[in-house]
């Protein structure tokens, strides 16, 4: 962790700029620089932070081991990667939620071996567990919609923000699993080293989020 500044591992993409909105409504000096998301360090001196813009699956790992302090992650993310580290404030924003989907013509009563693809293993599998149906889960990194297409998988569980995507490659949304919002998230280290920065911090976003719901 870099000395004297806060160390915020933040994800790349949508998340990314809906936290820093919300960073700079909750009175965050952030440089000009956040505008172009393509650089993977940035350091905002001002409000005495230090950015790191990594893929939204190894936020939780860099706040776990202590690159960074604080990160914002998915609750998706949280639940499949089970990193150590503390979740101290639900952000609400970039709300979606995972789902079950298939292509139309699919009837899971008929399938007796029936395979889910997805990038969330871990998720899929408790999820399936916990409605007492066995599955054979393969992993994908991307482009899941693609596996019940090509006869990969019967089934896929990914996230759904605005179910466009389904549409378009002619799946239908079978079963509503969880909602997902972004998570603000500590090093136990750094809350206990950083204790008064980070809970400012966390204060002040809160008065933001409280503001924007109120």
């Amino acid at each position: 962790m870099t000395s004297g500044l806060l160390t915020v591992a933040m994800p790349k993409g949508r998340i990314f700029e809906e936290a820093v909105g919300l960073l700079r409504e909750a009175g965050y000096n952030l440089p000009p620089e956040f505008d172009d998301s393509r650089r993977l360090i940035i350091d905002a001196p001002e409000s005495g932070m230090r950015f790191i813009l990594a893929k939204p699956m190894d936020v939780p790992t860099y706040v776990e081991h202590g690159v960074a302090d604080v990160g914002v992650a998915g609750k998706d993310v949280m639940i499949e990667e089970e990193r150590d580290v503390y979740e101290v404030l639900d952000l609400k924003i970039s709300a979606c939620y995972m789902a079950v989907a298939a292509l139309p013509t699919y009837r899971a009563e008929e399938d007796v071996n029936p395979k889910i693809a997805s990038k969330y293993p871990k998720l899929t599998a408790d999820y399936f567990r916990e409605q007492g149906e066995q599955v054979e889960i393969i992993k994908l990194n991307g482009s899941i919609e693609l596996a019940p297409i090509v006869g990969l998988a019967d089934r896929i569980v990914d996230i759904v923000s605005t179910g466009q995507t389904l549409k378009e490659n002619g799946l239908v949304e079978m079963e509503t699993m969880i909602p997902i919002t972004s998570r603000f998230i500590v090093n136990p280290v750094s809350y206990r080293t950083k204790a008064a920065v980070i809970d400012d911090m966390v204060d002040r976003l809160a008065a933001v989020i409280e503001e924007g719901v109120s």
